[in-house]
C-alpha cells in the first residue's frame, strides 16, 4: 500500500491572537489529515507579545495533525534559528510544502530549502501583495524586500495560493502573474452550530442591554476600518437609531489608544463595549448576541471573520476591499459598501431598522458558507491544487527519476 502523501505546512505562528491566517492553518490542516494525508506544521512559539507554552523541539499531535514548535528568538520578522535548521534536516522528507505568509522568516527559510532540496513548495502571501501592505506598511523596506527575495519566492513557488480572486488581481499589479490558484478559505461549521443563548452583552454592560448590537470582531489594525465604525456610529447617533458597538479583538497599545481617543472626540464612548480578545465560548457568545457584523476594511484579502459571522447566521456589512465581497453580494447575505463612514452608517441603519431583512440575510450568510466556505469545500479545492502540483512534478521528472527543468 502507497504510503500518504507527506505535506508540510510552514507558518510564523499558529497563535489564536494572530487571528484569521493562524486560525485558517489549524482548519486546513484538520481538514487535510482527515482526508488521508499525513500533515505536519512547522512553526514558532510565537503568540504576539508572548509566547506559547508548548514543547518546544518535539512532536505534538493534535486533530490528527503533527505540529513542531522552536523558539522565537525576536519578535520582529518572527526570527527562529531553530526553525531554520530543522527544516534544512528535515523537509526532504516532505512531499509537498505550504508555505503562509511573505517578509516573514519562516517562509523565507522554506522556500530556501525546499529548493535545495528540491521540493515544491506552495505560497500563501496572506494579502501581503496587495495594495494596502505595500504602500503602509514598511513602504521602502517592502519594496526592497520584494526585489531581493519575495520576488523570487513566488516566482519559483510550485502554485501560489490566493484565497480569493481579489487577492490575485491585487498581486498582480506587481508584476505576479500566473502560476496562482484561488483555493478560499474555510471554517467547521460544527464550531457555530448550537451558540449560546442571547445575553452575554447584558452581563457585560447592564447599561446598554436592549439596544441592538453591532459586532467588530478582528485584529484591531489601521486597515480593518475600525475607524470607520467609530464614524459611522456617531453619525447614528445624531439620528434615531441607537446601537452598542462591540469591539472584539486586540492591536497595538498606540493603534487602540487613537481609537479610544477618536471615540471619545466623537462623543461615542459610553457606547462602545471594548472586549478585547475572544475566543472559544466567550467568542460564540458575543456573535449569538449579534444583531449584525461589520469589517470595513482598507484591506482584506479574505475575511474569515465574516465567514465565521454569516456561519451563525449573522447578516453582515462589509466593505468593497474584503476579499469575499463578490461572494457575499451575490449571495445576498449583506451589504457591501465603500470604504466611507456616511455609507457605513446607511446600511447600518437600514439593517437594524428592519429585523426582517436581517433574518433573510442571515440565512443566505449560512447557506454560502455551506456551500463555499466550509472546512470540507476548503479540503476538496486544497486537494486538487496538491494533485495539479504533483502531476506536474511527476512530469517534470525523466525515466531515471531526476528533474529535467
Amino acid at each position: 500500500m502507497a504510503r500518504p502523501t507527506r505535506v508540510l505546512h510552514v507558518i510564523p505562528s499558529v497563535a489564536p491572537v494572530r487571528g484569521g491566517p493562524s486560525a485558517a492553518v489549524r482548519t486546513m490542516t484538520r481538514g487535510l489529515a482527515r482526508a488521508g494525508l499525513d500533515v505536519h506544521v512547522a512553526t514558532t512559539d510565537d503568540g504576539g507579545p508572548d509566547r506559547l507554552s508548548m514543547p518546544l523541539d518535539v512532536p505534538v499531535v493534535r486533530d490528527g495533525v503533527t505540529y513542531w514548535y522552536f523558539r522565537r528568538q525576536a519578535r520582529a520578522y518572527t526570527l527562529s534559528w531553530p526553525l531554520f535548521g530543522w527544516l534544512g534536516r528535515h523537509l526532504a522528507g516532505y512531499d509537498l510544502v505550504h508555505a503562509h505568509a511573505l517578509f516573514s522568516w519562516a517562509p523565507t527559510a522554506a522556500a530556501y530549502w525546499a529548493d535545495r532540496a528540491r521540493v515544491p513548495y506552495i505560497v500563501r502571501p496572506l494579502g501581503t501583495l496587495g495594495r494596502w501592505g505595500m504602500r503602509h506598511r514598511r513602504r521602502w523596506l517592502k519594496r526592497l524586500s520584494f526585489r531581493l527575495l519575495e520576488r523570487r519566492i513566488v516566482a519559483r513557488a510550485a502554485r501560489v495560493h490566493y484565497t480569493s480572486e481579489q487577492e490575485r488581481l491585487e498581486a498582480a499589479e506587481l508584476g505576479v502573474t500566473g502560476g496562482g490558484s484561488v483555493v478560499p478559505l474555510g471554517t467547521d461549521l460544527g464550531a457555530f452550530e448550537r451558540l449560546p443563548p442571547r445575553g452575554w452583552l447584558a452581563e457585560r454592560a447592564p447599561h446598554l442591554a436592549g439596544r441592538p448590537v453591532v459586532l467588530f470582531m478582528s485584529r484591531i489594525d489601521p486597515k480593518k476600518g475600525l475607524d470607520l465604525v467609530i464614524g459611522a456610529l456617531s453619525a447614528l447617533g445624531r439620528g434615531d437609531v441607537k446601537v452598542v458597538l462591540v469591539v472584539a479583538g486586540t492591536g497595538t497599545p498606540e493603534c487602540e489608544a487613537a481609537l479610544r481617543r477618536e471615540a471619545a472626540r466623537r462623543g461615542v464612548a459610553g457606547d462602545i463595549v471594548w472586549t478585547g480578545f475572544l475566543e472559544g465560548r466567550e467568542k460564540l457568545a458575543a456573535l449569538a448576541d449579534a444583531d449584525l457584523f461589520v469589517l470595513p476594511s482598507y484591506s482584506e484579502n479574505f475575511g474569515l471573520a465574516v465567514v465565521e459571522a454569516m456561519a451563525c447566521g449573522v447578516p453582515v456589512v462589509i466593505s468593497d476591499r474584503v476579499g469575499i465581497h463578490r461572494e457575499v453580494a451575490a449571495a445576498g447575505a449583506g451589504y457591501v459598501v465603500p470604504c466611507d463612514a456616511t455609507a457605513l452608517a446607511d446600511a447600518i441603519a437600514r439593517l437594524i431598522e428592519a429585523p426582517e431583512s436581517r433574518t433573510r440575510l442571515g440565512a443566505r450568510g449560512r447557506r454560502v458558507v455551506q456551500e463555499r466556505f466550509s472546512m470540507d469545500a476548503m479540503t476538496e479545492g486544497l486537494l486538487e491544487m496538491y494533485e495539479w502540483v504533483r502531476r506536474r512534478e511527476a512530469g517534470s521528472r525523466g525515466a531515471d527519476g531526476c528533474r529535467h527543468d
